[in-house]
């Protein structure tokens, strides 16, 4: 049977997006959520009041004392987490620095804000005893080492607990991932923008599951009312 060119278009048209609309609600159906680490992990704000876990998707770093071999991971975090994510209302982005360390810090921020808002971006400049105390919290499959570095970047949710993921890379296939390696690319890329993608979204889905409850509940009491 021919198809006409007129029915091609309108299948184009209309049949193509509504496939691609089933796919997508599929996707993010399918997305479930991200498996929890650890729960209740010590929040940022235990050390600097204006900033805290609880209520924000944060991506978590430590610098410590290693400005140096840091400086590299950092424009790799920049480049494929940060600039993707820092637009979204609950996102946050938040390094943990050594306090001695501040004069040269804010050299690598200005460096880095030369291409990129920095408005989410945080630098808490804190003790070695607290950045242990903080990354021990998370009881993750690394340790800091003597400079209260790692190259691990870690995803806490907004109820202050660590998430984990899977690494989609063929050689790290199925690894569970306890945080994520700042000095690979295709890491950053791969999982771990995908993994802080799906807890966006789950807390999106949560929040429109919530606002569409709330709608049928007024609407109810409206009606009863009436």
């Amino acid at each position: 049977m021919k198809i006409s060119k007129k029915h091609a278009v309108l299948f184009i048209l209309f049949i193509v997006p509504l496939l691609f609309y089933i796919y997508l609600q599929m996707g993010t159906y399918n997305f479930g959520k991200l498996p929890i680490v650890t729960k209740e992990v010590i929040d940022v704000s235990n050390i600097y009041k204006k900033i805290k876990f609880k209520g924000k998707v944060s991506v978590v770093n430590f610098i410590g004392k290693d400005t140096i071999d840091s400086r590299g991971e950092l424009f790799n975090l920049n480049e494929k987490i940060y600039k993707k994510f820092y637009g979204y209302t609950d996102f946050q982005l938040i390094s943990f620095v050594d306090k001695e360390l501040k004069p040269q810090t804010e050299a690598l921020k200005e460096k880095l804000g030369k291409y990129t808002n920095m408005i989410k971006w945080n630098f808490i400049y804190t003790s070695k005893d607290e950045m242990d105390a903080i990354h021990d919290s998370f009881k993750s499959d690394s340790k800091l080492d003597s400079n209260s570095h790692t190259s691990q970047a870690y995803i806490v949710d907004k109820e202050v607990a660590l998430r984990r993921g899977e690494s989609t890379i063929k050689s790290l296939k199925k690894k569970k991932l306890f945080g994520y390696n700042m000095q690979s690319v295709a890491e950053l890329k791969n999982d771990m923008f995908d993994d802080v993608k799906v807890v966006l979204a789950e807390y999106s889905l949560a929040l429109k599951k919530n606002n569409r409850s709330e709608d049928r509940r007024k609407k109810s009491i409206s009606n009863e009312e009436k």
